[in-house]
């Protein structure tokens, strides 16, 4: 089980993701556990203040297939996963798997 940090998702994606990925703890950024991994929609957020805030952290970045400069900037800020909505969705518990280890 990994503590993640979920960094401006709304609540009825983070439902789906609380769906996808059971056995893992959802947490916001007014909590105080230190995150294993970050997942952020970077079309509400800012990718360089996250990956500046959380640089020995796993981060993966999602929005919208048509944010083209969304997702370019999500690169160029380095975040270590940088996906489309739908892709996550598919995808969630692999990607989590992948950079936390943990099943």
């Amino acid at each position: 089980m990994a503590t993640i940090l979920l960094c401006g998702v709304d609540l009825f994606f983070r439902g789906k993701l609380e769906a996808l990925l059971r056995g893992h703890h959802l947490i916001t950024v007014d909590h105080t556990d230190d995150p294993e991994l970050v997942i952020c929609d970077i079309s509400r957020v800012d990718p360089v203040e996250v990956a500046d805030t959380y640089p020995d952290v796993p981060i993966v970045g999602y929005t919208n297939h048509t944010d083209t400069a969304g997702l370019r900037a999500a690169h160029a800020a380095g975040l270590d996963r940088v996906l489309a909505k739908s892709a996550l969705v598919e995808r969630a518990p692999e990607v989590v798997a992948e950079l936390v280890g943990s099943p």
